[in-house]
């Protein structure tokens, strides 16, 4: 099969082709060549190839989610694994990785199998997390070797933090011979207990019981100790994360993994895309659909998550995926579950509020505009895009042990084309679920295809 690409702008900051417009032909499944478009005869079209081409065509190496909740097996009426592979594609991601939380939970081989046999020709590829305690009921532990052993990417309790600490410790030390990952969502449910939103201003005014960021700083810093004392006394330290934090909502939990890099520990932590979008102001019209957890926080919190991209204390961006029925979210916001949809949405949300902001400003988002800033949030070192492709690709393969790639003659094309000034209305999700803010919203940047 052959596939032509013409005149795309390549986003890959580690490639000596970062920037340029090029033609890319490419022959069962790998970049044959690759020429810079405008350098003289156009590339010949190779007998029965597709073409692929457009006005501001964009390539960059194909996007990975780090977090996205599987429905299946459990809740198949809310999404399906193909629907969710389905829905990961037209956003533009080639890899998703799955959370444990599934009915049975991802806690034996069987379940285990059984993901990665229905993520067996999708056209993502599903990377499925394992449970660290049976049932994540923070007890007793999974056989983590032979889940490792079998395919788990990394090893979390997915939506249930690590609460007991000697349980996250035997767990550091357990992982650390083969290299296991150990993915913790930091938040100290005793202090969140009943919450339903950010603990502050707006909490009070609306009468709803408030969600502190010191609940997700303390189990931070809890955690940071338990590392420290684990590679205590050893020679050398591992050169790749050991523990991930998910979905960092806070100043100072941005602060404390900034602190604990400095120091060389092996630590990793990323953001859901729509923490970076919403305030907790944007809760005054009780919209179920911007109930998550961690909730949305302060202006000034969200300025320090975009200051934590920048310096690339945030290692990825996720989507934090979580797909509701509608019996789920259309109800008084005190019933409501929390979660959003993302993987259809989140890379073009971001552009969408970039763009936004920078017209504003009078800049432009263009990769090749470098030092670009978002008003009031935050400056940049590189352009926007290049940030966010980076977060999307680099970050995630880099942190989750996925091989990397390499926009080049020869290597495997796993690719995501976009078009990031094309515009358009969501209107039509492709999963089943329909608890997205993004719904009837008009958003700038459009994915075009995935290759894979």
């Amino acid at each position: 099969m052959h596939l032509l690409i013409r005149s795309a702008r390549v986003v890959d900051a580690a490639s000596p082709l970062n920037n340029q417009v090029v033609d890319l032909h490419l022959e069962n499944g790998l970049i044959r060549q690759l020429s810079p478009s405008g350098s003289g005869s156009p590339m010949p079209v190779p007998d029965g190839a597709r073409v692929i081409e457009g006005a501001n065509l964009h390539v960059s190496a194909g996007w990975v989610d780090g977090r996205a909740a599987a429905n299946d097996p459990g809740h198949e009426h809310r999404e399906t694994l193909t629907d969710l592979a389905k829905a990961a594609a037209a956003g533009g991601f080639t890899d998703v990785v799955l959370l444990p939380n599934t009915h049975p939970v991802i806690d034996s081989k069987d379940t285990l199998g059984y993901v990665r046999r229905m993520g067996e020709g999708q056209p993502a590829r599903l990377h499925p997390t394992a449970a660290i305690t049976k049932g994540t009921k923070g007890e007793d532990f999974t056989d983590m070797i032979d889940l490792h052993r079998a395919g788990a990417i990394a090893f979390t309790d997915g939506d249930h933090p690590l609460q007991n600490p000697d349980l996250l410790l035997k767990t550091l030390q357990y992982l650390q011979p083969f290299g296991g990952l150990l993915i913790n969502r930091p938040e100290d449910t005793l202090l969140t207990r009943y919450g339903q939103m950010h603990e502050g201003e707006q909490s009070t005014r609306l009468g709803l019981k408030g969600m502190p960021a010191m609940a997700e700083a303390i189990l931070i810093a809890r955690d940071l100790r338990l590392l420290t004392y684990v590679l205590d006394g050893q020679p050398t330290r591992p050169s790749t994360p050991m523990l991930h934090f998910a979905c960092l909502s806070s100043a100072e939990s941005v602060a404390l993994v900034r602190q604990a890099k400095a120091q060389g520990l092996p630590v990793s932590c990323d953001v859901a895309a729509h923490q970076l979008l919403f305030t907790d102001a944007d809760l005054a019209g009780f919209d179920t659909n911007l109930k998550v957890n961690p909730p949305f926080r302060s202006a000034e919190d969200v300025a320090a998550l975009w200051d934590g991209l920048a310096d690339g204390t945030i290692d990825l961006i996720v989507t934090d995926h979580h797909p509701h029925d509608e019996e789920s979210k259309n109800i008084e916001f005190d019933m409501a579950e929390f979660g959003i949809t993302g993987l259809e949405t989140a890379f073009v949300a971001l552009l969408t509020k970039a763009n936004e902001q920078q017209s504003a400003s009078g800049t432009s988002i263009r990769p090749e505009s470098a030092g670009t800033s978002i008003p009031g949030v935050s400056t940049l070192g590189t352009s926007i895009l290049g940030t966010l492709v980076d977060r999307f690709t680099v970050g995630p393969r880099r942190v989750l042990g996925l091989p990397a790639v390499s926009i080049a003659e020869g290597q495997p094309a796993t690719l995501t084309l976009f078009d990031p000034t094309a515009t358009w209305t969501y209107e039509r999700p492709i999963t089943p679920a329909k608890n997205s803010p993004f719904l009837g919203k008009t958003l700038t940047g459009r994915v075009i295809t995935t290759i894979l």
